[in-house]
C-alpha cells in the first residue's frame, strides 16, 4: 500500500510540475526586457500549440492575459488557446500554476517592470511576505482586475 501511495505522489509531481525554461537571451513579450534579470518575477504562458510566451513579471503577464489580441502574432484568440499560466514563487523560485497562486498587492518591492504583484504558492507565504514588505492585500488569480494592472502601470 505504501508503495502505491509513493508511486501516485511521484507520478503526480511529474505530471504537475512546471519549469521556467528560459535562457539569458529570453525577452519578455510585453516589456521587451531580459527575463533572467529578475528570476523571482518571471511568468510564462504555454499555449495549446506548444508556443511559450515569457514575461518579466506577473503584472506584464496579466497585461497580455487581459488583451492577448494586442500581440496578435502570438496567436491567442480565446482562453482555449492557453494551456498553462505559470508564475515564479517569489520566495522559493519554483514555477507554480498562476491560477492557484496568491499575489501580494502594494508591497515595497518592485519588479523589473515596476510596481508589481509577487506570486506565492501558499496563502501563508504570501501573508508572511505581505507583513514583512508592507503589502496591502492578497489576491488570487481570479481576483486580479484589469483596473489594478492599469493602476500598477500608472494608467489610472
Amino acid at each position: 500500500m505504501v508503495k502505491i501511495f509513493l508511486a501516485v505522489v511521484l507520478a503526480s509531481s511529474v505530471l504537475f510540475s512546471y519549469e521556467m525554461d528560459y535562457t539569458k537571451d529570453t525577452e519578455g513579450l510585453v516589456k521587451g526586457m531580459k527575463v533572467h534579470e529578475g528570476p523571482n518575477w518571471v511568468a510564462k504562458i504555454e499555449l495549446t500549440n506548444g508556443k511559450k510566451v515569457f514575461f518579466v513579471s506577473p503584472k506584464a503577464m496579466m497585461q497580455f492575459y487581459f488583451h492577448p489580441g494586442k500581440w496578435f502574432d502570438v496567436g491567442v484568440k480565446s482562453e482555449d488557446d492557453i494551456k498553462d499560466i505559470i508564475v515564479t514563487d517569489f520566495t522559493t523560485l519554483k514555477p507554480i500554476n498562476a491560477r492557484g497562486a496568491f499575489f501580494v498587492y502594494g508591497s515595497n518591492m518592485v519588479s523589473p517592470a515596476g510596481d508589481d504583484l509577487p506570486a506565492f504558492a501558499t496563502y501563508d507565504s504570501a501573508q508572511s511576505y505581505s507583513k514583512e514588505h508592507n503589502g496591502k492585500r492578497i489576491l488570487n488569480f481570479k481576483e486580479i482586475p484589469e483596473a489594478l494592472i492599469k493602476l500598477l502601470n500608472g494608467r489610472i
